[in-house]
């Protein structure tokens, strides 16, 4: 199984970024006396006031979230820490692996390395500010791999429980939106991107949302705090869909750059339908014919899992014992009816007054859980395109399970390592 690591900090700066030049013009760099003043140390290595201005302006360029001074002084401080852990670790990047990080980096926007250097040079960023860049989640990436990877595993449960919740999550179809659009016209761009932070950070309500709108927003919706109807997801714009499928109700979207404004999205409230077959299941169950229902109590209390009630019933006839795995369908209606009620390893019994029925059932499963592909199907340019509500793979499943147990793994080690350095300010 191909296992998609959560490595570099490039990967998630650039999905979905095109790379274009920014509004900055050249200054001449290095001119101040205290440009290159240790702002933070970190153990034995100092943050200068030249990085963080460097790296301002380069996730400015990208036009990337979180590249206020505060964030980015943090964001060095971790790449600080990540890299000591790589060298104690005796981890490096070599020549090869940088080139390739540079020239994948710049691909995303679809330039060469050349083309993307210059076009850092236009906006007075230093080429080695972007190696660093790169170089820090290349070392991370390694670390990650060596000292982490071997201690995360993803159970068969884990994948059936993502499994269910992607099953049972409607699919959105319609979106309630509060929106806020401030003029960021040339020359202003800092200054409305920094009143953006302010309000995304200040809107924790609809209602906090609505009286940033009504007060900043350059829109006939302000009067109304933002306030849009419901309307289909599919009328939006295809590169904003994902965006705001990554919100909960209640949550402001990321600051999203425009020719000439920023733009925040307040998400209210989502509408959705269940993925068709969502609600079919499959039952494994067991049925043990008996000649009283004393017997078939008996055995009830001492079985609590299907398991345990067929070593319990080895001594009756084979023929008087079924075990089975059917859709609700297929299962005869008078059994069907008492299973219903009954959670995983429960019990009920059916008097036929002649007989008794006993039935445990063992599992309740989604149908579409129980037939999901395990690996994803090849597809070409001749084969129809996957269904678009087609579940995904359980090995594609299991892949977005590690790769978040991962993340989190090193996002506590990043911690700790936080935890325990020696961070100063002179």
């Amino acid at each position: 199984m191909q296992r998609i690591l959560l490595g570099a900090a490039v990967a998630a700066m650039l999905a979905g970024t095109g790379i274009v030049p920014g509004p900055f013009v050249h200054q001449a760099q290095a001119q101040s006396s205290n440009l290159f003043q240790p702002l933070v140390y970190v153990n034995d290595s100092a943050v200068t006031r030249y990085e963080v201005e460097q790296r301002i302006r380069f996730l400015q360029m990208l036009r990337a979230p979180d590249s206020d001074r505060a964030s980015i002084e943090k964001a060095l401080i971790d790449d600080r820490l990540r890299s000591f852990a790589a060298k104690q670790a005796g981890i490096s990047a070599s020549d090869e692996q940088i080139n390739a990080g540079l020239e994948e980096f710049a691909s995303r926007g679809g330039m060469s390395l050349d083309q993307f250097v210059g076009v850092l040079g236009q906006n007075g960023i230093d080429r080695q500010t972007f190696e660093d860049f790169v170089v820090s989640g290349i070392l991370w990436r390694e670390f990650v791999r060596a000292r982490l990877v071997g201690q995360v595993a993803v159970s068969d449960a884990e994948v059936d429980q993502e499994l269910k919740g992607i099953i049972e999550t409607p699919e959105i179809t319609h979106v309630s939106l509060s929106e806020l659009i401030i003029p960021a016209p040339p020359g202003q761009e800092a200054q409305a991107k920094a009143l953006a932070d302010r309000i995304i950070s200040g809107s924790q309500s609809e209602a906090e949302f609505a009286a940033f709108a009504r007060q900043y927003s350059a829109t006939p919706s302000s009067a109304n705090g933002g306030r849009l109807p419901m309307m289909p997801l599919a009328n939006l714009p295809p590169s904003l869909r994902p965006i705001l499928l990554q919100l909960q109700p209640g949550q402001v979207s990321q600051a999203l750059e425009v020719q000439g404004a920023i733009v925040l999205f307040f998400l209210r409230d989502t509408r959705g339908t269940l993925r068709p077959g969502a609600t079919a299941q499959q039952l494994d169950y067991m049925r043990v014919r008996l000649a009283t229902a004393q017997e078939a109590a008996n055995f009830a209390a001492q079985a609590h899992t299907c398991a345990e009630l067929e070593a319990l019933t080895s001594s009756v006839p084979a023929n008087q014992i079924t075990r089975q795995t059917a859709s609700q369908g297929q299962i005869p209606q008078g059994e069907a009816i008492r299973l219903a009620s009954l959670d995983d390893n429960e019990t009920t019994v059916i008097n036929y007054g002649g007989s008794v029925d006993l039935l445990m059932l063992c599992k309740r499963t989604p149908s579409l859980l129980a037939n999901a592909p395990e690996a994803p199907v090849a597809t070409s340019k001749d084969d129809p395109a996957k269904p678009a509500d087609a579940i995904p793979a359980r090995e594609e499943v299991r892949d977005r399970v590690f790769n978040r147990k991962i993340a989190a793994a090193a996002d506590n080690y990043l911690a700790e390592l936080r935890a325990n350095a020696i961070i100063r300010r002179p």
